[in-house]
């Protein structure tokens, strides 16, 4: 019940009006079933776009410490959180990975919409990361058609004049939310844990994210691309140029169109 007050009362009409979304392709998510919508991660406001934009509820992988604070603030993020349709998740432990992969395949075949960021981790420059491969094994294991999304921010003119028009026009976006076409892999029944292949379908995803949102491809972890930065103080750009293979085998790693 929160989660729909937060989406047509609370939330929803204010940031519509605000940031006027535009959605685009949304005939390609299925109005009943399972699904994974798997979309780049730009910022920390994509997941709340996103679901705005479509009728049915979203369920996201949180982590689990936005449910575990304590006092008058945690209290408030347990309700938020749990309300707008978050599970919660433990990354600190040596099976998060496969924990989260479980918990998604347990909402995939309850019927619900699983919202995933393949990345992993919001870009740290706008280009787009390196997928990591548990989308596809919640794929395989379900046979859960796979909606690739695009988080677009695109600059909006305000129509006031003066220097009030100008500072507000060099914050406020307009949002484009981009369905693409529903992936298959049934083609690939019964080959959930080979690498291979996994990786191939994480590719193919992540090809067609690229072409939905115009971004460039790293081939990187951005996770990989964060710790660097940390480390080292440099900028995401020197970050992966030291982390980057050489131009020519970078080539052969560009996602492809076509797993196989």
């Amino acid at each position: 019940m929160f989660y729909w007050f937060l989406k047509f009362v609370a939330v929803g009409p204010i940031v519509k009006l605000v940031f006027r979304p535009r959605v685009e392709g949304i005939e390609h998510v299925p109005a009943t079933g399972a699904a994974i919508i798997a979309s780049n991660h730009l910022s920390a406001a994509d997941w709340i776009f996103m679901p705005l934009s479509l009728r049915r509820r979203v369920t996201f992988l949180a982590k689990a410490e936005y449910f575990t604070g304590t006092g008058l603030k945690g209290a408030a993020q347990r309700l938020f959180f749990g309300g707008s349709g978050q599970v919660p998740i433990d990354r600190t432990n040596a099976s998060a990975a496969e924990d989260a992969i479980r918990t998604g395949i347990r909402i995939l075949t309850r019927g619900k919409l699983l919202g995933i960021y393949p990345e992993g981790t919001r870009s740290p420059d706008g280009r787009l990361f390196r997928g990591k491969t548990g989308i596809a094994r919640m794929t395989l294991e379900t046979g859960a058609p796979v909606v690739p999304v695009a988080m677009v921010y695109e600059p909006r003119k305000v129509p006031l004049p003066g220097r009030l028009g100008r500072r507000l026009g060099e914050h406020l976006l307009r949002v484009v939310v981009r369905f693409g076409e529903p992936l298959d892999f049934s083609r690939y029944d019964g080959l959930s844990g080979d690498r291979f292949v996994e990786r191939s379908i994480t590719d193919e995803i992540m090809y067609e994210i690229m072409e939905l949102s115009g971004q460039e491809y790293v081939d990187l972890y951005g996770a990989k691309v964060k710790k660097s930065m940390d480390t080292t103080g440099v900028t995401a750009t020197e970050a992966v140029s030291r982390l980057q293979p050489p131009p020519h085998e970078a080539a052969d790693r560009l996602p492809s169109s076509l797993a196989g």
